[in-house]
């Protein structure tokens, strides 16, 4: 199960309504993140706040958050008052998955 799913997973476990976001572009072979670093977007049922996810491996984390600090696009989502979070997935010494969250809002 690939970062995104496993993040979407959780989302709906807690409560959270995702959308993936990001885009394949077929013809130059990438994929593209919403405003350069967003992969998934939920929005909570009850509260109707709104999360923006850039779903990784643990060891990619920094990178990611590197990435999103250095996005033209950050200063506007913040003003947009969305949590702005890069989740890094792993797998534990028992085999169970999990996940550590930097809040980058």
């Amino acid at each position: 199960m690939s970062p995104t799913n496993r993040s979407i997973k959780k989302l709906e476990e807690e409560g959270w309504i995702p959308q993936v976001v990001e885009q394949w572009v077929p013809h130059a072979k990438i994929r593209r993140d919403l405003f350069g670093f967003i992969d998934i977007l939920g929005i909570h049922k009850d509260s109707g706040d709104v999360i923006a996810i850039q779903a990784t491996t643990r060891s990619h984390v920094s990178d990611r958050v590197k990435k999103i600090e250095n996005s033209k696009y950050v200063d506007a989502v913040r003003k947009c008052a969305w949590s702005i979070e890069v989740w890094g997935w792993y797998q534990a010494k028992d085999g169970d998955w999990k996940v550590r969250i930097v809040d980058c809002s």
